[in-house]
């Protein structure tokens, strides 16, 4: 595969959320390498519950690796510095979202489409949260 746009968003709403943001930066450099790119930091409302604010940046790097490798590097990063929670799904399928020390999704990987249960690219996030495409405008997209 060759290397591609990665275009991931970072979110926090726990802890000292610019210490979280930075670190999770500075874990993705260590892995990815050089940022292609990367938006302003920004607060928003927490969306689907009752919580703290968040900061939230987009931050794009290239890589030639598969999507699902992403997910499990990402995931890795997530538990390191903190977070314990697995997704949860109300009775009526939709899901239950929680305080998060840092959230990282992958929003698109080049030109590629995934729908599977475990990963959706590009993520569903770009079209349900306006501060997404906010923060996308941002960027040389």
């Amino acid at each position: 595969m060759k290397p591609q746009d990665l275009y991931l968003l970072l979110g926090t709403n726990l802890g000292n959320r610019e210490a979280n943001i930075e670190e999770a930066l500075r874990r993705l450099d260590s892995i990815f390498g050089e940022r292609v790119q990367q938006s302003p930091v920004v607060e928003t409302e927490a969306c689907g519950f009752v919580a703290p604010p968040f900061l939230n940046t987009i931050v794009v790097y290239r890589s030639a690796r598969k999507p699902e490798s992403i997910l499990k590097i990402c995931k890795k990063i997530e538990r390191s510095m903190g977070r314990t929670d697995a997704p949860e799904y109300a009775p009526d399928g939709t899901r239950v979202y929680h305080d998060r020390i840092i959230d990282i999704d992958i929003l698109f990987h080049g030109e590629q489409k995934i729908n599977t249960p475990a990963l959706k690219i590009p993520h569903p996030q770009v079209e349900e949260r306006p501060f997404v495409k906010e923060l996308l405008r941002t960027l040389s997209f």
